[in-house]
């Protein structure tokens, strides 16, 4: 019996993402494309690359029908719309992953003051387990509410967690510098992601301010065992998709890459998504476009005393859309990889 999903935001990009993946998941059938902007119109009319795969039509959000045809229910909304969704969808014993923010913070206080809005549900917020399969995988199998995370702490989180876990850095020292393909700013106009604006360009943005901030601090500090405050920059790449990271932090001990390489080895055995390269190989964005792997490297600076992780993702995929999807099959008991195991795009 397959799994019938309910997509709500299924024509942005990363809800359009969650579509292609979900119409060829063996396990999982398309039951409802809600949109504010498009009810009515045939899927592919919005998105044609999808016709002949996606034989449906958009439609508005009409929860006490939704909920009669659907076991999980994707969101893929602005912050601050998903909370009172969530609620209406799990009083009728639905799973809900929220692509958003509203669901990724275990303190309030901390969403309100980094997202301008009051959080309307702190006691669902508190039943929330926070989407990240490689660190949370057993809560997320008992979980009805999963707070998918952002796409910029992926990338970082997954970057750091080995040293963090083996306390072989500096915690007071880490800066984060990552760069982001323009389909993380999302498919609504802005003057911002304008091909002029965008194209022969490179500039940081959100210096210092960058929501995805406290979401990192706070898996960072759980895995330190202690507050960690970061420096984090984000830059815009003329690019469609793809995140790149590179994380620098000071390390406590006089430790060499192989003894590095061996943590992170052993840190992510088995893990299928997350990809730790060979040596000579370098992460890059292109590498992993169209896929829901993580690729991940140390270097260890013996010179400075530091060490330099680089990680890539696709934004939409591992950073969002993918991830969304490896939750949903932890969550319904399915292998991981399901629907999920193919190879990126190239060139």
């Amino acid at each position: 019996m397959k799994i019938k999903v309910g997509i709500i935001g299924a024509t942005g990009y990363a809800g359009a993402e969650l579509v292609r993946i979900l119409a060829a998941h063996p396990n999982a059938e398309l039951a409802a494309l809600i949109t504010q902007s498009y009810g009515g119109k045939a899927f592919c009319e919005v998105y044609p690359h999808l016709y002949k795969h996606v034989l449906m039509d958009c439609r508005e959000l009409d929860i006490p029908s939704l909920v009669q045809e659907v076991d999980v229910v994707f969101a893929a909304l602005p912050h601050g719309h998903a909370v009172p969704v969530a609620r209406e969808i799990m009083k009728y014993g639905k799973k809900f992953i929220d692509l958003g923010a509203d669901f990724r913070f275990n303190s309030k206080d901390t969403y309100e003051q980094w997202y301008k809005v009051e959080h309307a549900d702190p006691d669902l917020l508190a039943q929330s387990v926070y989407g990240l399969p490689e660190l949370y995988r057993e809560k997320i199998k008992q979980a009805s509410l999963v707070g998918n995370p952002g796409c910029y702490p992926t990338s970082v989180i997954l970057g750091l967690a080995p040293l963090l876990v083996h306390g072989l850095i500096d915690t007071k020292s880490v800066i984060a510098d990552s760069k982001s393909g323009v389909s993380g700013a999302g498919r609504g106009l802005s003057l911002g992601s304008h091909f002029c604006e965008v194209n022969e360009n490179f500039r940081a943005y959100n210096v210092a301010a960058h929501r995805h901030t406290p979401e990192i601090e706070q898996e960072l500090s759980k895995l330190a065992g202690e507050e960690m405050i970061i420096s984090f920059t984000t830059h815009l790449l003329p690019i469609n998709r793809g995140i790149l990271s590179t994380v620098y932090a000071g390390l406590k001990q006089d430790i060499n890459l192989d003894q590095v390489r061996s943590i992170y080895e052993e840190f992510y055995r088995g893990e299928f998504f997350v990809r730790l390269l060979p040596p000579g190989l370098l992460p890059q964005t292109k590498a992993v476009a169209g896929s829901n792997h993580c690729d991940v490297v140390p270097v260890v600076d013996r010179r400075t005393g530091r060490v330099v992780v680089i990680s890539a993702i696709d934004n939409l995929i591992k950073g969002a859309a993918g991830q969304a999807v490896q939750n949903m099959n932890i969550m319904f008991g399915l292998p991981e990889t399901t629907g999920l195991d193919k190879p990126g795009l190239y060139p």
